[in-house]
């Protein structure tokens, strides 16, 4: 009897034994377990206003929380928030078939009444708009029914759907976040219906985004993301060796939190990997050439500019050849840019010649060239957050210094200098063409606008024509007279020099070892976090 009462208490504590371990497979998993599975970037910049109808909040954390109707992909346009959709035959209205059930983060439905109502807040707020030549052709926003709607433009638009599928403006907000009934004054929430919620934002320190478990197309596998605001650099990758921040990525204006060393060391730490896109964009120099009263006004100044570049050292020495040199403003993989061009190679005697051609002469050897008493000098403005702005930009100054150019260098935080960009307070600045999703026709359209590249063009002395071809290509709707226009508007800006291409640019991404997943989209502005995951053990 008591070898019988041993035997089923042994029994009785083999199972509690089993059940506590099968309790334990299915347990919460501890807070550094979950902490594992959690992503802390360290960003350059602080995300600051979500309001996705403007533009002073960071393009990646908007990419996290709100859609468009469509996706721009390797593939060509995609379905997003419309499950299909027809173009009329005059090519002027555009019907969306909209995806059923599909919630904004606040649980306001997403339909075609809440796609009107945000349609309808950008329009009112056009002139800010005015950079997206799709802003100034739609004529209205019709719901058909509940899941269907209509988009009537004025004239036809060939890159409309690839305007529809930018990050920014025409992604939906909830009507319950507007304010009277607008966007344009601001929020009172950020509710879209995206992969991620923004549920905590601390001002110039952190922002942290959780995965919207009732996204509808699927819950993210990482829960938490958060952003942390660190200065570019060495705090940066000691943050990423101390493992207080494990991600970083090129930010959304082009900005390098690390160099290519500091990435290569950590990587081989071991504990890190380094992932790079594809080339995506070009890395420019704009030179303002509707400021009469600066050197940069002078054609022959900005070929100068253009031979006294070292492309190719810049690509070895800066980069480590991760961005191989540009030699034209698009890469000829970009839709129409493959266009035959004057070659511009490194030349610098040729850029002296240009220079004395022009009046620019030196007084005195290895001084700084004048014309009418002028002095041959610019100031180029940098992102103070780029590593590799500011080694490029002093690099130049010293090559430029060899010719007898004055290089005044100024680094300012990429809203000030997007600010510049707009009020044509500048003489260089570094920028970036938009990149494979959305070029050539969006940086194209941008050379007209007042926001972006007009004091850029506006300058040279066939701007009105130029203007002109921009108008007629993108209503253009005969596949050949696009080619033939966009062949014109490439070889204007190419022979006035205004935007003087140095490398073909990528996005980078530092990541933990065991993340998986990390795949690009086809802009350098965003990331999609919700198809990474960290490897199981």
């Amino acid at each position: 009897m008591k070898k019988a009462q041993a035997g089923w208490l042994w029994g009785a504590i083999v199972s509690l034994l089993v059940l506590a371990g099968c309790g334990n497979e299915n347990a919460a998993p501890s807070e550094p377990e979950k902490q594992a599975q959690e992503l802390v970037m360290a960003v350059s910049k602080d995300i600051k206003d979500m309001n996705p109808h403007l533009y002073t909040g960071s393009m990646f954390a908007q990419g996290m929380l709100y859609e468009s109707l469509v996706e721009n992909t390797e593939e060509g346009i995609k379905p997003l928030l419309a499950e299909s959709w027809e173009i009329s035959g005059d090519g002027k209205v555009y019907t969306f078939h909209l995806r059923k059930n599909v919630a904004f983060h606040d649980g306001a439905p997403f339909n075609a009444d809440a796609v009107k109502k945000n349609i309808e807040a950008i329009q009112h707020n056009a002139a800010k708009h005015s950079w997206i030549k799709l802003s100034t052709k739609i004529a209205s926003c019709n719901v058909v029914d509940e899941h269907t709607v209509e988009l009537v433009l004025t004239e036809p638009y060939y890159p409309t759907l690839v305007e529809l599928a930018m990050t920014r403006p025409y992604v939906f907000v909830s009507p319950k976040n507007f304010i009277e009934g607008e966007t344009k004054d601001g929020l009172n929430g950020y509710s879209g219906t995206g992969p991620y919620k923004l549920v905590e934002h601390q001002a110039e320190q952190s922002a942290v985004f959780e995965a919207n478990e009732q996204y509808w197309g699927g819950a993210p596998a990482i829960k938490k993301i958060t952003a942390k605001v660190l200065p570019a650099g060495e705090t940066t990758y000691l943050a990423l060796q101390k493992g207080e921040v494990n991600f970083a990525f090129t930010d959304d204006r082009g900005a390098n939190n690390l160099d290519v060393e500091a990435m290569n060391q950590l990587e081989q730490s071991g504990k890190y990997q380094i992932v790079r896109s594809q080339p995506m964009n070009t890395n420019f120099l704009a030179a303002n050439s509707s400021k009469k009263e600066s050197p940069v006004h002078d054609r022959a100044v900005r070929e100068a500019l253009w031979y006294a570049m070292d492309r190719e050292l810049i690509s070895k020495q800066i980069f480590a050849g991760t961005e191989p040199p540009a030699d034209t403003l698009f890469s000829s993989n970009v839709n129409y840019a493959n266009v035959e061009l004057k070659q511009r190679e490194y030349a610098p005697e040729k850029a002296k010649q240009l220079l004395d051609e022009a009046g620019w002469v030196a007084e005195q050897a290895g001084g700084v060239r004048k014309k009418n008493g002028a002095v041959l000098a610019m100031k180029l403005y940098y992102d103070v957050n780029s590593s590799a702005q500011k080694t490029e930009a002093e690099w130049m100054q010293d090559q430029l210094k060899g010719i007898g150019i004055q290089l005044d260098l100024i680094g300012e935080e990429s809203s000030s200098i997007a600010s510049r960009r707009s009020s044509g307070d500048y003489d260089l600045l570094f920028n970036q063409t938009w990149g494979l999703a959305y070029d050539p026709q969006s940086t194209i359209a941008a050379f007209t606008s007042k926001s972006s590249y007009y004091y850029t063009t506006s300058g040279i002395a066939q701007a009105d024509e130029l203007y002109k071809k921009i108008n007629d290509v993108m209503v253009s709707t005969e596949e050949q007279t696009r080619k033939s226009l966009y062949r014109d508007i490439l070889n204007i800006v190419h022979e006035e020099a205004v935007f003087i291409p140095l490398t073909n640019g990528s996005v980078t991404i530092v990541a933990p070892k065991a993340l998986q997943g990390i795949s690009f989209k086809q802009t350098q502005y965003e990331l999609p976090f919700e198809r990474m995951s960290f490897a199981t053990k």
